[in-house]
């Protein structure tokens, strides 16, 4: 049976959340196709994962039969994280953007799950694994727009994600998600309106090539 790894980060629950409603599609598609598959979920903005401490960290680099009783602990959290990774057939991380960059609490998350030896460096041991990435944002960071230099999530999570994990990146971005709410952007609304559905749309889309691929 297939696995779907779903990694939700935004602080606004449901449909409040931009992010949150495209995932929720992709899902909706992705067990359509795979009614018999398994979905691992984690809501990073509910149930935060650990931040990355000193003694997780250095238990990353030395043999496990030496940790200290801190870093057992430590690790095993990590281990438990890079496990759901590695087992999944295909991921989704929904991952708004917050002062032009992820979460914190998706941060924490990558922090613990990229491990050299392992999961990162010369390993990769998810390395191939598709990951698709719904990269909400208040307004519009795309090429050749006035804020397009401050686009730090979906080149950090390329970098991350592609260069550092070796997981197949792919984006869907749902943009201007504050025109409804913000006065000042009150004519952009119709812009986002078509975003929000394109953003649908390719959620759809792409959950059914994804299951069409890992069914040949």
């Amino acid at each position: 049976m297939a696995t779907l790894l779903h990694i939700d980060s935004s602080v606004f629950p449901g449909e409040a959340s931009a992010s949150r409603a495209v995932t929720a599609a992709f899902r909706a598609h992705w067990q359509e196709r795979h009614p018999e598959g398994t979905v691992v979920y984690r809501d990073l903005a509910a149930r935060p994962v650990p931040h990355i401490t000193a003694a997780a960290h250095t238990a990353g680099f030395v043999d496990p039969a030496s940790h200290t009783p801190e870093q057992a602990a430590a690790f095993a959290e990590r281990v438990r994280l890079i496990e759901e990774l590695e087992r999944a057939d295909a991921v989704l991380i929904g991952a708004p953007m917050y002062n032009f960059t992820i979460p914190s609490t998706l941060k924490a998350w990558l922090d613990n799950v990229i491990l050299m030896g392992r999961t990162a460096g010369d390993t990769q041991s998810a390395k191939g694994t598709p990951v698709t990435v719904v990269a909400s944002r208040g307004g519009s960071y795309a090429p050749g727009t006035p804020r397009e230099p401050y686009e730090y999530v979906q080149n950090y999570l390329a970098a991350a994600l592609g260069d550092g994990l070796g997981l197949a990146v792919d984006f869907i971005v749902p943009e201007l998600t504050m025109a409804p709410h913000n006065p000042a952007m009150a004519q952009l609304v119709p812009l986002y309106e078509a975003s929000r559905d394109r953003a649908l749309e390719d959620a759809a889309a792409k959950a059914k090539r994804l299951a069409e691929r890992q069914a040949a």
